[in-house]
C-alpha cells in the first residue's frame, strides 16, 4: 500500500454533501476532501458553496459546487445528473440537509412543522432518489459505497417542544435501518448518524423562547460538539472496510445528559 493511498484513504471516491453552506455539511466536505475524495457540495447558499470550492481547490483538492433546495425534486434530480457528467457518479452520499424548529405542540406552527417535514423527510427522500442508483452501480464497480444520514439524538430520546424534529429524525433513523437491509446486499453501507447537540446554525433557526432558554442553560454546563467531530466520524464511517457497516452512529458530547 503506498504513502499516498495511507494518507488519503478516499482516493479516488466521489462524495456528495447535501447542507453544505455551513456546520456538519461544511467541515464534512474539507474533511473528505482532505482525504482524497473529489467532492460535490450541494445547498442553496451558492456564494458559500463557491467559498468553500475555492478553499477545497487551494488546499489540493476537487470540488464541484451545485445550488440547489433539496425539497425541489427536479433540481435534486438535476443535481445528480451534473455529478454524474462531471465527477462520474458518487459512491459517498451525505444526506444532511436539515432544520429544527422547536415549539410547544399547542402553539400549532403549522407552517414550522411543515418547514421541517419537507426538509428533513420528503427532502431526504429526494436526494435518496436521485442518488442511490449511483451508489449501486458504484458499488457494484468497486465493492463498496456508502449512503450516511444525519439522523439526531432526538430520534431515541424525548425532549419537549421537539416533537415534530425528534419525529422526523425517527424517520430517519428507522428509513436508515431498513435501506441498510435493503442496500446492503449490493455492497451499499447505510448509515444513520445521531448527534447530541453540536455547535452549528441550526440553533439560529429556532425561534421558541423555552427551547432557546433550554439551549442557552445548556452550553453553559455542556462543551458542545462542534462540526469537526461530526466530520471526522463521516471519514472513519467511509474509510472503513467494506465489510464493516456501522448502522447506527451514536454521537454526545461527554457531558449531555440525554
Amino acid at each position: 500500500m503506498s504513502t499516498q493511498t495511507i494518507a488519503k484513504p478516499l482516493t479516488g471516491r466521489v462524495a456528495v454533501i447535501t447542507g453544505a453552506s455551513s456546520g456538519m455539511g461544511e467541515a464534512s466536505a474539507e474533511h473528505l476532501a482532505r482525504l482524497g475524495a473529489r467532492v460535490a457540495v450541494l445547498a442553496r447558499r451558492e456564494d458559500r458553496l463557491r467559498e468553500l470550492v475555492a478553499r477545497i481547490e487551494k488546499d489540493g483538492g476537487t470540488a464541484l459546487a451545485i445550488a440547489v433546495d433539496v425539497t425541489d425534486a427536479a433540481a435534486v434530480r438535476s443535481a445528480a445528473e451534473r455529478v454524474a457528467t462531471e465527477l462520474g457518479g458518487a459512491d459517498l452520499l451525505f444526506n444532511n440537509a436539515g432544520v429544527m424548529l422547536p415549539a410547544p405542540i399547542e402553539e400549532l406552527a403549522v407552517d414550522q412543522w411543515q418547514r421541517q417535514i419537507d426538509l428533513n423527510v420528503t427532502g431526504l427522500m429526494n436526494v435518496i432518489g436521485a442518488f442511490v442508483p449511483q451508489l449501486v452501480e458504484a458499488a457494484a464497480e468497486r465493492g463498496v459505497a456508502d449512503l450516511i444520514n444525519t439522523s439526531s439524538i432526538g430520534a431515541q430520546n424525548i425532549f419537549p417542544n421537539f416533537a415534530v424534529y425528534c419525529g422526523t429524525k425517527a424517520y430517519v433513523t428507522h428509513l436508515s435501518r431498513h435501506l441498510r437491509v435493503e442496500l446492503g446486499a449490493k455492497d451499499v453501507r447505510v448509515s444513520a448518524l445521531e448527534p447530541g447537540i453540536v455547535g452549528t446554525e441550526l440553533q439560529n433557526h429556532v425561534t421558541d423562547e423555552g427551547a432557546l432558554q433550554w439551549l442557552a442553560g445548556s452550553k453553559e454546563t455542556t462543551e458542545w460538539l462542534t462540526p469537526q467531530d461530526i466530520a471526522e466520524t463521516v471519514g472513519f464511517i467511509a474509510t472503513l472496510p467494506p465489510r464493516v457497516n456501522l448502522q447506527q452512529v451514536t454521537i454526545m458530547p461527554t457531558r449531555q445528559p440525554s
